[in-house]
């Protein structure tokens, strides 16, 4: 089988994004396919119709990889990709389209408001809060803010990233992830950032972040049931990662869906399935329709 794994490209997390096609490009190599590594550029296309992979494994993070624009070239070329489609993805992508639609299925999420570049008159009175781009991922401009001052600040810092900036109310908790592999829930992983705060620094720098895995029965039934809950209203497919806050009372919140989570040494979805019991080349390979 001829795979081409794709990463890199213009986003802010294009060097996550390198990190975890290596990755998965050792493992397909191992595995014995022929392994062909594209790095996302306007002669995409082209290169794509001279390889004539059989499928691609999109290790792309953030715009372009993660939001449908890729999978919709994808689909047009007829060439076969690992993941979700292009609707899913979009919708996953952008938070607030995301948070609406799960909200009219039910599923908790922190009261939020969307502020657009444009908007003059917005108004948020409950600190602390959380403000953060509508469509980035890897914690990309993330902020907790305490006053009015900072949430202005705040805001005015993401509009630099994005056109769309979500203010969400600040859930006293804990952040929980669960990661969904061919429709099935993985264990639930509990994130202990040492700062306090699980930015950009915490998930990519090692010792930044304790990972605990739960062990609340009851919990992992009723988040492993969230996760898959989301992932089927969200039209997605194959793999993601769904992340939640649990507050002190022990209620999930949900927070984001991860389309196309990271697949570094320090990633949570590779080590959900290892908890699994399922290795890293089984994961790819189980992704690949080939497990």
């Amino acid at each position: 089988m001829r795979v081409v794994v794709l990463m890199g490209g213009p986003s802010a997390e294009r060097e996550i994004s390198l990190r975890s096609g290596k990755a998965v490009a050792d493992a397909l190599r191992s595995l014995g396919y022929e392994v062909f590594t594209l790095d996302l550029a306007p002669d995409v296309c082209q290169r794509l119709l001279e390889i004539r992979p059989d499928k691609v494994f999109i290790a792309l993070h953030g715009p372009y990889g993660e939001d449908g624009r890729l999978q919709g070239l994808l689909d047009i070329l007829g060439i076969p990709y690992v993941g979700s489609g292009h609707l899913g993805s979009a919708i996953a992508m952008d938070k607030d389209i995301s948070k609406k639609i799960l909200s009219y299925h039910g599923i908790p999420t922190p009261r939020w408001i969307c502020v657009r570049d444009k908007d003059i008159d917005w108004d948020w009175e409950d600190f602390p809060a959380v403000v953060k781009p509508s469509d980035q991922g890897s914690s990309v401009g993330l902020y907790i803010v305490n006053s009015p001052e900072q949430l202005k600040d705040a805001v005015k810092e993401c509009l630099k990233l994005t056109k769309k900036v979500l203010v969400e109310e600040f859930i006293d908790g804990v952040d929980v992830t669960v990661g969904i592999l061919m429709g099935k829930p993985l264990p639930p992983i509990e994130i202990r950032p040492r700062k306090g705060v699980y930015d950009y620094e915490s998930k990519y720098t090692k010792g930044m972040t304790e990972y605990v895995f739960l062990e609340d029965d009851k919990l992992i039934e009723e988040l492993q049931d969230l996760a898959l809950n989301v992932f089927e209203v969200l039209e997605l497919k194959d793999l993601a990662r769904i992340d939640f806050r649990v507050s002190k009372e022990g209620k999930a919140y949900f927070l984001e869906a991860n389309t196309i989570p990271g697949m570094t040494e320090l990633s949570l979805f590779p080590m959900a399935c290892q908890k699994a019991g399922i290795g890293f080349e089984r994961m790819v390979e189980m992704l690949l329709g080939e497990g």
